[in-house]
């Protein structure tokens, strides 16, 4: 299972270990220079969440452009989304499916609560909505039906061993967090046993 942080340091830069990444956000590096995104897994953000009625699509596409020369390492792009709100979320990520694949990514659809399918052109189902969505029988089930399409499932906000291990248990391919965020140094560590326990110990990657 692969885990993309919002931030890593420096250490984890110089020994990178296959199972964790970046999770990169418009506007931001993750805590380190871009050039660690031509060996370290990665995926790309839509900054909704974080920018709320700031966000432009523009921007957001201007940016994920910006990141085609390291294309090749990325796992998914997510599309732009409506928090909590499928219809909406449908409407807003709709147009750009076509755009995100030109660019050379693969498009990640956030499902949101009561979502049971996604439109045609996705490679990844991220795991939306609200956190009561996230963690009932109908999303792992729809988490399963798009494993069995052939899709990469992902689910947003994993922040703790217990909700880890939950997606490690529902075959989920990946999972993103900030629990690094405050104090890398510190926090990098116990991700790491987290990660051990779901995948056993990893050697690190020739940087």
């Amino acid at each position: 299972m692969l885990y993309l942080s919002g931030k890593l340091n420096q250490v984890t830069l110089n020994h990178p270990r296959p199972d964790l990444g970046l999770m990169m956000q418009p506007g931001g590096g993750a805590g380190l220079g871009r050039e660690a995104l031509r060996w370290l897994p990665w995926a790309a953000d839509n900054g909704c969440f974080a920018q709320g009625e700031r966000f432009d699509t523009g921007d957001w596409l201007e940016w994920l452009a910006s990141l085609r020369r390291y294309r090749d390492r990325c796992v998914f792009a997510v599309l732009p989304d409506v928090l909590g709100d499928p219809r909406a979320t449908l409407a807003r990520s709709s147009p750009y499916i076509a755009t995100v694949q030109q660019l050379g990514f693969v498009p990640a659809y956030v499902s949101q609560d009561g979502e049971t399918d996604w439109p045609a052109g996705v490679g990844c189902l991220f795991i939306g909505g609200t956190t009561g969505w996230k963690l009932c029988e109908a999303s792992y089930a729809l988490a399963l039906k798009a494993k069995r399409a052939g899709l990469w499932v992902h689910m947003g906000r994993v922040n703790s061993m217990q909700r880890l291990r939950a997606c490690w248990v529902s075959d989920i391919d990946s999972a993103d967090g900030t629990f690094v965020k405050h104090g890398p140094d510190r926090r990098l560590p116990e991700v790491y046993d987290w990660l051990d326990q779901v995948n056993g110990p990893q050697r690190v990657m020739v940087a």
